[in-house]
């Protein structure tokens, strides 16, 4: 007769029998998910094996035909490249100091910032105090005349308003008619 406060004999068996029916289980869900795996990817898993060892030789030649393929590549970019007297990389209008304003103001922001804003010479000039003061940027030097020049020669305001009034006296005015 058992008591409430001592385990039958058959408790510790079962126990034991669930841990082992969990372990094979386990196992033969690994087996399939290998077996799948391995399916799925024999092919991979054999050209990886059956790969060609690189050599020295090898390998210099490759660093040699990536090393020329960056050259070409470079040389076909954009990186300098003006058209129609604007800066293609920047989009900044090209003159002598444009590579003076790349270095001083794209290194924080994009020059976007730069062709979408107009100001007067003082404008500009308050600007760049203004990131100095606010933003961390330095001393300009001898620098700043020629970046307020370039600024203020391309990115000046510009008179754009809306379109003059219509003189009502001048229109040519007709009769629409509906009806028909």
């Amino acid at each position: 007769m058992n008591t409430p406060n001592r385990p039958s004999m058959w408790s510790g068996f079962m126990t034991t029998n669930w841990s082992i029916l969990f372990v094979l289980l386990g196992f033969f869900v690994f087996a399939i998910i290998a077996t799948m795996g391995y399916l799925f990817l024999q092919d991979d898993i054999h050209s990886y094996m059956n790969r060609k060892k690189m050599t020295t030789e090898d390998l210099a030649l490759l660093n040699k035909k990536a090393e020329q393929r960056y050259a070409i590549a470079q040389a076909e970019s954009n990186f300098d490249k003006v058209l129609n007297g604007i800066h293609l990389r920047t989009g900044l209008k090209y003159d002598a100091n444009v590579y003076t304003v790349i270095t001083a103001c794209t290194s924080c922001h994009s020059a976007k910032l730069i062709t979408q804003n107009r100001a007067t010479r003082p404008g500009w000039e308050s600007m760049i105090r203004w990131m100095q003061a606010t933003q961390g940027l330095p001393d300009l030097g001898n620098k700043e005349p020629a970046i307020l020049d370039y600024l203020a020669k391309y990115y000046a305001p510009q008179e754009t308003g809306r379109r003059p009034n219509l003189d009502l006296a001048e229109v040519k005015w007709y009769i629409l008619d509906l009806e028909e």
